[in-house]
């Protein structure tokens, strides 16, 4: 006879005591350290070196929370979202980047209901920039704005449409962007400011600007026409420049001459009235030496520009052909 080894409930009971041994004692604090374990997971947690914390209790607005190690309420009590607030974001309009580096890459999708605008004289421009910014404020982020990302894109466009179209087509393909790029920033950080968005505008930049596509052919045939008449007009002065301020100075020139002329005239005349007032006096006082005198400093003069030179005896009743004086070979 075979005997079968059968067993009742509390056999069964006793068999997974032996199997388990002794297990079953600390059943109860492998529980606590799994519970504690999620007490702790649901209940610390770390802000990066570039974030806040903000953290809500119940949906409601608690506190903030710098970079490092914290803890908060599990359970879902605390819910903390993370804020980057040192990194700059960038929002770009007409032009997305595929990828950034030393040869940036950009998609070549075009997006004109972003870039197309009027200009103030009703020329039409393809005009792409730009908007770098910051979070200012976590809180004002989260709680007092719906998206920020498409806060700033809406005002950002609204703003350069309307500074683009104060300006002429040349300024602000030339001359005002500049001026453009500082007044968009100012207006932009002020309309966000006003709707208490949190966020800081670091830059604002016109990239590229240019003629649709459809108009480049006829707007660069403009433009030569404007060059063209710009170098016209450069020849011209040059021209001008150089003829204008030469008749100037050879009138000039000969205004001082005449008026050189002029005075020495004038001294030379009073000059000689005063040798004359001076010799009449003279000759008042001794008429025959001063006639002498004359007479000597007429002939000093005369008798150097003398070619030839006769002595004539005033007995003598003509000349002797014989006295050559002042004539090389000559006899005297």
């Amino acid at each position: 006879m075979e005997w079968k080894d059968v067993r009742g409930p509390d056999d069964i009971i006793n068999v997974g005591r032996e199997k388990f041994g002794d297990t079953g004692k600390f059943l109860p604090l492998i529980v606590l350290a799994v519970f504690l374990l999620i007490f702790a997971g649901s209940s610390v947690y770390s802000i990066g070196p570039d974030e806040v914390g903000v953290v809500q209790r119940f949906g409601r607005y608690a506190y903030t929370t710098s970079p490092g190690l914290h803890a908060k309420l599990p359970f879902g009590i605390d819910k903390v979202t993370k804020i980057k607030v040192t990194k700059i974001f960038t929002q770009e309009f007409g032009m997305r980047t595929l990828r950034a580096g030393v040869k940036t890459q950009y998609s070549s999708r075009k997006y004109p209901e972003e870039s197309i605008m009027l200009t103030g004289d009703l020329n039409i421009l393809d005009v792409r920039w730009i908007v770098q910014f910051k979070v200012k404020s976590a809180t004002d982020l989260l709680f007092k704005t719906r998206d920020p990302v498409d806060n700033v894109q809406d005002v950002s466009e609204v703003v350069m449409r309307r500074l683009v179209g104060d300006y002429c087509v040349d300024e602000v393909l030339t001359t005002k962007r500049e001026e453009i790029n500082d007044f968009a920033q100012i207006e932009i950080q002020k309309i966000l400011d006003n709707y208490q968005a949190g966020i800081q505008i670091d830059t604002v930049k016109l990239q590229d600007v240019n003629p649709p596509d459809e108009v480049k052919l006829a707007f660069n045939e403009v433009n030569e026409a404007k060059q063209e008449k710009e170098r016209m007009i450069n020849q011209a002065w040059e021209a001008y420049n150089k003829t204008i301020p030469r008749a100037r100075g050879e009138a000039e020139k000969t205004i001082r001459q005449a008026e050189g002329y002029q005075l020495d005239k004038v001294n030379r005349a009073k000059g000689e009235a005063e040798r004359f007032l001076d010799t009449w006096a003279e000759y008042k006082k001794a008429p025959e030496i001063t006639q002498k005198r004359l007479y000597l400093e007429t002939m000093m003069n005369v008798l150097p520009r003398a070619k030839e030179k006769y002595i004539i005896d005033p007995e003598q009743t003509s000349i002797l052909p014989l006295l050559n004086i002042g004539q090389k070979g000559g006899s005297q």
